[in-house]
């Protein structure tokens, strides 16, 4: 382990009125599923790393290895509580007998259910930040947000957020109660945000959050198709974009990233973060992407994309790529904002 002085990252503050957290943040869903296997030991080290880097967002949802992604955190949070905002969600419902059911409930009761027991897993009396990790349209916006506002006014939640949310939709909850952050996918190959989210974001005061900023690894090189490349279990292997015809074209859209990391010196990856931290200054709003690791190395590479700044000729090169991204982010669109969009 590596015993140099870790340069902190810079702050921003969350929402209009949230706490400084820091410009980059931690997704910790991969710890606990979704990637394959895990070494506990190098995760807890690597967030361990997240407080040294000044990479004080950490985030988490109830549905990340059905609750136990929030139970590994615990003894991390009971270490270092005031030092880390911590955010999670409720939403998506799974099932223990069926390990392929998903349901969105929006539900003020199972609002009120989810919350409790995030917090019973976390061991934490306040949630800084609970978003609403997916939109169910079928329940009124105003009952479910209502709900959500009735958890802050208990002490039980600080702020509250919203994921794959529409502008319009964004401006109607905020309606109902200020909303600190939209946490929505984001990078140089998923724009759909900056029809109306990211706008609307702007407008009120909201922080953006992008996940997956790095594409889920693609991005990085990591892997070429995920059918090919990643070990059975593995959910990008269903994703559309990252096998099969959809996953060679894509890899031809890096080459801008490879030549731009070329002149600066780094990986693809910190230019695909730098662009993403970049948009902060295109949209005139606070960005804070929550870019997953489970290595102590790949956190500080990621952080170390904070302080790369991309010219005007990079930004250019980069521009066309989402327009040319061959397959959808999911293989059922229908939970996100894009599906929603008029």
């Amino acid at each position: 382990m590596s015993t140099s002085p870790i340069e902190k990252i810079s702050t921003v503050r969350l929402g209009t009125d949230g706490p400084r957290i820091g410009v980059q943040g931690f997704g910790a869903m991969g710890i606990s599923e979704f990637y394959g296997d895990t070494d506990q030991t190098a995760a807890r080290d690597t967030l361990e790393a997240t407080v040294e880097a000044g990479v004080t967002l950490i985030d988490t949802a109830d549905v990340y290895g059905s609750g136990a992604n929030e139970e590994f955190l615990a003894p991390f949070l009971a270490a270092h509580r005031d030092e880390v905002t911590l955010a999670t969600k409720f939403a998506i419902e799974r099932r223990a007998d069926d390990p392929q059911y998903r349901a969105v409930n929006n539900s003020p009761a199972y609002i009120k259910k989810s919350v409790e027991a995030s917090l019973r897993r976390l061991n934490i009396d306040v949630i800084d930040l609970y978003y609403m990790h997916r939109r169910d349209p079928e329940v009124p916006f105003a009952e479910s947000v209502g709900a959500m506002a009735e958890l802050v006014r208990e002490g039980k939640v600080k702020y509250l957020g919203l994921s794959e949310v529409t502008g319009a939709e964004l401006r109607e909850a905020y309606a109902v109660h200020p909303i600190a952050a939209l946490q929505s996918e984001w990078s140089v190959f998923s724009r759909d945000v900056e029809r109306s989210a990211v706008p609307a974001a702007a407008e009120l005061g909201v922080t953006f959050v992008p996940y997956s900023p790095l594409g889920r690894g693609f991005l990085t090189g990591a892997f070429a198709d995920a059918g090919k490349d990643l070990s059975e279990g593995d959910f990008r292997k269903f994703q559309p974009r990252f096998t099969g015809d959809n996953a060679t074209a894509n890899a031809a859209l890096l080459e801008p990233l490879h030549k731009i990391a070329a002149a600066h010196g780094a990986t693809t990856a910190q230019i695909a973060l730098a662009w993403v931290q970049q948009r902060a200054q295109v949209h005139g709003l606070t960005v804070v992407p929550i870019p997953g690791t489970r290595r102590r190395s790949r956190l500080l590479e990621n952080t170390g994309a904070t302080r790369i700044t991309l010219s005007a000729e990079e930004l250019a090169l980069l521009e066309p790529i989402a327009g040319q991204v061959a397959g959808d982010r999911y293989p059922d669109m229908s939970s996100t904002s894009a599906a929603r969009e008029q």
